[in-house]
């Protein structure tokens, strides 16, 4: 089982929520982008860290434009359940940018980073950080991974919207270099469901595509909509009955 929750930004409390209880081993709750607990490396964070790895499910993130990029990449980089990642400690891992994993029995592709929108206030390796926008390889990686994987997934948990998405939601037609990566990516794969964090919505846009933020959602969308109508339609024989 996967659930998919958007920016967390350091707030403890996400992992309280009722839902959680559901997952057990080799689940996962995986974050779209701000994951926020890696900022300033005081023991009271590292602690949580740790508090946070002890969780019986894995706790997956793809970073965000907020994010100490110099203390992430102080963690090694290793390859689990297909693609690249680095450990944080325990169940805890950051998904790398244009990564397949196979997560509970499901493919997920992953692509973190994103554009800070104001940087006007902002300094780097203080509060802000150049390389939350990804490289040319990182872009080429997910392109060969996704290629390697039949350009078919059940998700893409991803921290910026595609642009399509982007200019639905928002209405800026502003995109930058992730959204148009992105929307090309989107019309070559096959996929389920598409989640995204950046726009602090919680909103669905369509089967397809999610905006999520502060709530908690079952990956597969698509298939719990699709039991709740077979749970509640009844079929041919019942409808002749009641006819």
């Amino acid at each position: 089982m996967i659930y998919i929750t958007g920016d967390i930004h350091g707030d403890f409390s996400r992992f309280k929520d009722p839902k959680l209880r559901k997952l057990r081993a080799n689940d996962a709750l995986l974050i779209c982008g701000d994951f926020g607990f890696i900022w300033n490396g005081s023991k009271k964070e590292n602690k949580i860290l740790k508090k946070i790895g002890k969780l019986k499910y894995n706790i997956l993130f793809v970073e965000g434009s907020h994010e100490n990029y110099d203390l992430l990449e102080e963690y090694e980089t290793s390859e689990w359940c297909g693609g690249k990642t680095r450990l944080i400690c325990g169940n805890l891992r950051q998904l790398m940018r244009g990564q397949v994993y196979e997560i509970a029995g499901k493919k997920v592709f992953a692509f973190g980073g994103g554009q800070t929108d104001d940087i006007s206030d902002v300094e780097e390796g203080v509060n802000w950080w150049s390389r939350e926008m990804p490289e040319d390889s990182e872009f080429e990686e997910g392109i060969e991974n996704l290629e390697k994987a039949d350009n078919k997934v059940d998700f893409a948990v991803t921290y910026e919207p595609p642009s399509e998405m982007q200019d639905f939601l928002t209405g800026s037609g502003e995109k930058n270099r992730i959204n148009s990566y992105l929307s090309e990516i989107m019309g070559k794969i096959d996929f389920k469901c598409w989640y995204f964090g950046k726009l602090h919505l919680n909103k669905k846009v369509s089967s397809k595509y999610h905006a999520v933020y502060d709530t908690i959602v079952p990956a597969d969308l698509t298939k719990i909509k699709n039991v709740r109508k077979d749970k509640n339609t009844p079929n041919k024989s019942e409808r002749k009955e009641k006819v």
